[in-house]
């Protein structure tokens, strides 16, 4: 698929695919964080630390590409085939974990050594993004 349109099914399987990794990624970073920082008493809380919040600002980068591809999936036109086509390529390189590195990638790295269920949904997301 990597050289090929997307078509609407396997968009919205990736975009399925990406909101596990993204939902298993923010349970991780709120246990470590409540490790920190104490118990984080609602979701409202919650909500205002990922916007707000350092601690969360890595995921929100992998956020607004998800966001930018559900966006471009209900588009039509070249144009918009042309975007999804960079925005994959985008994603590719955000979710290339480095364990030399900085930011998303870095973080994105100690995620996978910690957490099984992130290496798993990894695995979803990377097989349909080839």
């Amino acid at each position: 698929m990597a050289n090929q349109a997307y078509t609407p099914a396997q968009l919205d399987q990736l975009s399925r695919a990406l909101l596990r990794l993204h939902k298993t990624l923010l349970d991780g970073e709120r246990v470590a964080y409540e490790r920190v920082h104490g118990r984080i008493n609602s979701n409202g809380e919650f909500l205002h630390l990922l916007l707000g919040h350092a601690w969360f600002a890595w995921l929100r980068e992998l956020s607004q590409s998800m966001a930018q591809l559900d966006e471009l999936a209900e588009a039509e036109g070249v144009s918009a085939r042309d975007a999804i086509a960079d925005l994959i390529t985008s994603m590719r390189t955000l979710l290339t974990p480095s364990e030399a590195g900085e930011g998303f990638g870095r973080r994105y790295y100690d995620a996978l050594q910690r957490d099984p269920d992130v290496v798993l949904a990894h695995a979803s997301v990377t097989e349909l993004l080839r």
